[in-house]
């Protein structure tokens, strides 16, 4: 039997968008998953302001790496590495990250692993269920993304099937909560008011899902533009807006097509596993939908607890713990934020040399 404490502890920084995410975890076991939200400081602009997450990383940081080792209860000298999302994301966000991962590595002498934040969404569901099975079918859905994705190895094997052309899902969610007056973020209020609502009350449109469109990919903004449409003109001609029944209508339009085109992707791949990640995926009408047509097509469904599915540290020390394992090459002191950084490449590798640090830890 292999002792747990021969598995890699590793310290995950994630600070793509609006959350300062740290975690650490020995091996595929979450010791410390710490987060600090700067959503309430965006509420008011109605959406993530750039420049005032950067500067929430900037405060929150070391608070949040204490919290961590702290709820861990290990010693950042006892780190085996330390990871950090290297994109893709907001490059202001992702530079604190990057600056912070860099100077904690240097200082106790470190390997630095700079990850991908998409292929980290994938790894986390390691710390729910154990070992992702190889390959993997991955339909990752958030404020920024939308994408189905093959994994056949999350180290080095990450391959896109289709993605969003416009707007992501998450993105969508926000704009109608926005239209309904429901305020941000609209994910969480929109699946709420959801519950209460009839999901076939509006015939609203299921994007890119004629015979001739690409089979895995998506498009939201005509059904956002709908759904406005379909509100103003109610309001316009004075009558009242069923808020519940276009909440649980719309939210039915977007899972339907999420749902439809992954499991269609595993059906063309020959692939027996579906994993869901991203915000969305917290959502419970995305959840149930997921499970019953996976069942009907003989897949099984993986979904990460609805806290694992936000952006959080926990993912990318995950995938840091897998690069260690795995012997992956080590970032160089040279990483830089990567805002665009192809899913293709989950690490971003550095040369033989770029660990030749004295021998004396310099953190205390």
């Amino acid at each position: 039997m292999t002792d747990s404490r021969d598995e890699p502890l590793v310290l995950g920084i994630e600070t793509s968008c609006d959350e300062t995410g740290v975690g650490i975890v020995r091996g595929t076991t979450l010791l410390a998953d710490a987060v600090a939200s700067s959503v309430d400081e965006h509420a008011r602009f109605g959406g993530v302001v750039p420049e005032v997450a950067s500067r929430a990383h900037l405060e929150a940081m070391v608070p949040t790496i204490d919290r961590a080792l702290k709820e861990a209860g290990v010693s950042a000298k006892d780190l085996d590495g330390v990871a950090v999302t290297a994109g893709p994301g907001l490059a202001g966000a992702l530079l604190v990250g990057v600056s912070a991962a860099k100077a904690y590595a240097y200082a106790l002498g470190k390997p630095l692993y700079g990850v991908n934040h998409l292929a980290s969404h994938i790894c986390v569901d390691q710390l729910e269920h154990g070992p992702l099975p190889e390959p993997t079918m991955a339909l990752l859905v958030s404020g920024g993304h939308s994408s189905l994705l093959l994994s056949t190895d999350i180290t080095s094997d990450v391959r896109p099937m289709g993605s969003t052309i416009d707007d992501a899902a998450g993105e969508a969610f926000d704009k109608i909560a926005r239209v309904l007056n429901l305020g941000f973020p609209g994910g969480p209020v929109i699946d709420r008011y959801a519950k209460e609502g009839d999901p076939e009350a509006i015939a609203f449109p299921r994007g890119l899902t004629g015979p001739r469109d690409p089979a895995y990919d998506f498009s939201f903004s005509g059904l956002k533009t709908a759904v406005a449409r379909w509100i103003e003109a109610r309001r316009a001609a004075g009558e009242e807006v069923p808020v519940r029944d276009v909440a649980a209508s719309f939210q039915e339009a977007v899972v339907d097509v999420l749902t439809r085109k992954a499991v269609r992707a595993c059906k063309d791949e020959g692939v027996d596993h579906l994993m869901i990640g991203g915000g969305v995926a917290a959502n419970s009408r995305l959840r149930a939908l997921a499970q019953e047509r996976c069942e009907a097509a003989g897949i099984r469904l993986r979904v990460p607890r609805p806290k694992l599915c936000t952006d959080n540290g926990a993912m990318v020390a995950a995938l840091g713990a897998e690069m260690v394992a795995r012997n992956r090459a080590a970032s160089g002191w040279d990483l830089s934020a990567d805002s665009s950084l192809p899913v293709t490449d989950p690490h971003v590798p550095g040369h033989d040399h770029v660990h030749e640090v004295g021998e004396e830890n310099l953190y205390s």
